[in-house]
């Protein structure tokens, strides 16, 4: 093949490094933002903390001003210094009133101690077993053996492995020697049982029936309905579940007033123990934009509290010299150039933030009068449309930021959603197809539920076109159950 030069023309689109850095600043929750800042404040000296400079220099006029008065106490007070002090003295009993280098502080008082000592010793539900463990007396192998369980209880409170699984994990270990210590079965179910008294209650179960059981065993025995719940328990859990007095009464032989006190009993105990320890790692969300009527009008603001305020060090930005090029002038003269960049894209995300949820507020603003059912159809083509933007754009501005408005603090993402067809031509929300959902179940006969049909009907009589399915499908997203769950939840109730 015989080789040859050719030349091509054609267009390449390619982003330059700051078109980068303002798509990636645009698409940052308020929480991630905060940490780009602090690595650009750290990586980038010709970038400052507006509140540091002027911090700076609101301190450095007090510190001129009140240098002679304390340049003067500290004279007089070394003039009232002894040659020598008794043996028995001590310093702060003689001279309480020094001067330091720092501000005194009582050892009792609240602003003396380090907020970074406060923080929670149970960070999981492993931790708060293994400190209750700590503080139990038992053997060297029983220790082995209940720390094993716990390090297989999940954050629910059930054990993964069955006890002969770990029985034979620890047995068969080659630091367990089975001549010089061995460790049997029952062993380890007697150490099992001794766990599973710790707190939360129903711990280290292997099932619901076992954990409901530990439960009802650590009741008082004088407690009202205890015999009959256990035994509802360890036999007819599935009807119990059901709520089928009538069969139950039947297989137990207990009365259809003693089931339902039993019921109640058994309802009062906790299906997953490890809820109460677990700490939750969701934060409180910090809404980006506010909107709030005022005059009959209605207001958006971004929240500036987020965000620090940025500024450039004018002292640093003074020293770059344009016909130098030296590397430490080129060192400082790129630095300038980035943090000029930094803080236009900041800039540009706050502007695109802005306009983008004003447009959402104008577009629902029957939803911030009326309520969820007031919810418009809107895709993110609506509003890349209205203010000349590319949907992929509009994604990332309302991807992961919130707005609190009157009803709530809500995510951008909430104010989009898919439309249904009406009876006049028109289109309605599925956001406001589940909230007129939820409100027909609310006030639907707790004897007699409405099906997927009957909801399918009631919102056809309303003007809307939706099939069983559709609705079928809304109410599992609202985690609503079937009726007939529905109708043996109310009637517990």
């Amino acid at each position: 093949m015989k080789q040859s030069l050719q030349l091509r023309i054609g267009h390449q689109l390619s982003m330059t490094p700051q078109l980068q850095q303002a798509i990636k600043l645009l698409q940052l929750s308020s929480m991630d933002l905060q940490l780009e800042i602090q690595q650009a404040l750290y990586s980038n000296p010709m970038l400052e903390l507006a509140e540091e400079l002027e911090h700076a220099t609101e301190q450095a006029a007090e510190e001129t001003a009140q240098k002679p008065s304390e340049t003067q106490q500290t004279e007089e007070w070394n003039k009232e210094i002894p040659d020598e002090l008794p043996v028995d003295a001590r310093w702060d009993d003689v001279f309480g009133n020094a001067p330091s280098a720092g501000p005194r502080q009582s050892e009792g008082s609240a602003e003396s101690r380090d907020l970074d000592e406060f923080h929670s010793v149970t960070a999981s539900l492993q931790d708060h077993l293994l400190w209750q463990l700590n503080l139990t007396p038992m053997s060297d192998v029983d220790r082995l053996i209940a720390t094993t369980i716990i390090d297989n209880v999940n954050d629910q409170g059930f054990l993964e492995s069955p006890i002969e699984d770990l029985w034979q994990a620890i047995y068969s270990a080659p630091e367990n020697s089975p001549q010089d210590n061995p460790i049997e079965l029952e062993d380890a179910l007697a150490v099992l049982h001794r766990v599973q008294q710790f707190d939360p209650p129903g711990v280290c179960a292997t099932d619901l029936r076992e954990c409901l059981l530990i439960q009802l065993g650590q009741l008082a025995p004088e407690t009202v309905g205890l015999e009959d719940a256990i035994k509802l328990t360890r036999d007819y859990l599935p009807l119990v579940a059901e709520r089928n007095i009538q069969t139950l009464s039947s297989k137990s032989g207990l009365t259809p007033e003693a089931i339902q006190q039993a019921i109640e009993l058994i309802q009062t105990l906790s299906p997953r123990p490890g809820d109460s320890i677990v700490v939750s790692d969701n934060g409180y969300v910090t809404p980006d934009v506010v909107v709030k009527k005022i005059s009959d009008r209605w207001v958006v603001t971004l929240n500036n509290e987020l965000t620090p305020r940025l500024a450039i060090n004018q002292t640093y930005a003074n020293l770059v010299q344009r016909a130098n090029n030296s590397a430490e002038n080129k060192f400082m003269r790129n630095h300038l150039q980035e943090a000029r960049w930094f803080l236009r894209s900041l800039e540009s995300r706050n502007d695109t933030l802005m306009r983008v949820s004003r447009s959402i507020v104008e577009k629902q603003q029957a939803f911030l009068e009326q309520g969820p059912e007031a919810m418009k159809p809107m895709v993110l083509a609506d509003i890349a449309e209205l203010l000349g933007l590319h949907e992929s754009t509009i994604s990332r501005v309302t991807t992961q930021k919130y707005i609190d408005t009157p009803r709530g603090v809500y995510e951008l993402k909430y104010f989009f959603s898919s439309h249904v067809s009406t009876d006049s031509g028109g289109e309605c929300s599925s956001t406001a197809i589940r909230a007129m959902l939820k409100r027909m179940v609310d006030s639907e006969p707790p004897e007699k539920p409405y099906s997927d049909s009957k909801l399918a009907v009631m919102l056809q009589a309303e003007g809307i076109q939706v099939a069983r399915r559709t609705v079928a499908k809304y109410r599992e997203s609202l985690r609503i159950p079937a009726s007939n769950d529905r109708k043996r939840f109310k009637q517990s109730a």
